[in-house]
């Protein structure tokens, strides 16, 4: 897939918009080579983050975002899955958590490709790992969670029942709108990354080849963001919740060459075999 004809190269200036934010060893560097999210010198006990979003100071009602469009940017990152600690990568998200400041917390929405390094163990989709390289969709912001809410925290401590881990699992997981897959492709290398998020579902490429798609998708609206961090989080739905911070001297980089955001409806065409 080629450069998009509209897009940001990240020469030395950025969409009005987006904002940047760093902290503790956090880093944004913007040049002729695009744009370069950095940490180095992570400490255990402190938050770092490397951060790029268009949503900060907004109500999440009027967040930028809604499909159908389509996302696609050059990138790579400065380790391997595996080796990258923390958790980074690009997409649309509601910031449930309320890190961008303060509004009250929400149920999670996000479309986005997401990393989380081996010290994270987020168990929301039946049969996939808790970290790696993953294209995922999220959308607890739905009447059908909604609905299944009062169930499904009912029957939480029954998770811990391995007979029933599954089943409730995998209902937690319909209700919640969760969908993941992890990416073959090395993350340290460059690729093109693609997001079509329709109304009906979201597909996700890599390298103009269909990698997965899903049959659901939220309704928005969300915002756009790009960040690299040293947060892990280990989740559960039966009850099991840590967070905390990765110390790391290295540094850790996410490069992104060029970005597109495109409106309007759209189906992608395109070779339907997957990206070695």
């Amino acid at each position: 897939m080629n450069r998009p004809a509209i897009h940001t190269r990240f020469a030395g200036k950025q969409c009005p918009r987006w904002r940047q934010t760093t902290t503790a060893a956090g880093r944004i560097d913007l040049s002729r080579d695009g744009l370069c999210l950095s940490n180095a010198g992570a400490a255990a006990r402190t938050y770092t983050n490397a951060q790029i979003d268009d949503y900060r100071g907004l109500k999440r009602a009027d967040y930028p975002w809604r499909p159908p469009l389509r996302l696609h940017l050059r990138a790579r990152f400065s380790h391997a899955s595996g080796d990258l600690t923390g958790t980074a990568g690009f997409g649309f998200w509601n910031d449930p958590f309320r890190i961008s400041g303060p509004r009250p917390p929400a149920l999670p929405q996000a479309v986005w490709f997401f990393y989380a390094g081996p010290h994270s163990d987020m168990r929301l989709a039946v049969d996939r790992p808790g970290w790696g390289w993953k294209a995922a969709v999220v959308d607890a912001h739905s009447r059908r969670f909604l609905t299944a809410a009062p169930f499904l925290a009912l029957s939480a401590p029954l998770m811990r029942l391995p007979r029933l881990r599954r089943r409730l699992s995998t209902t937690f997981q319909r209700a919640a709108g969760i969908a993941e897959t992890t990416l073959p492709a090395a993350m340290n290398q460059w690729h093109i990354y693609t997001i079509d998020w329709l109304q009906e579902g979201v597909q996700f490429f890599v390298d103009g080849c269909l990698h997965s798609e899903t049959a659901q998708a939220p309704a928005g609206p969300l915002g756009l963001v790009l960040w690299l961090d040293n947060q892990y989080l280990q989740f559960a739905p039966w009850g099991r919740f840590r967070w905390g911070m990765v110390a790391k001297k290295e540094s850790q980089r996410l490069e992104v060459d060029w970005l597109a955001v495109e409106s309007g409806p759209r189906k992608q065409t395109a070779d339907r075999s997957r990206p070695a």
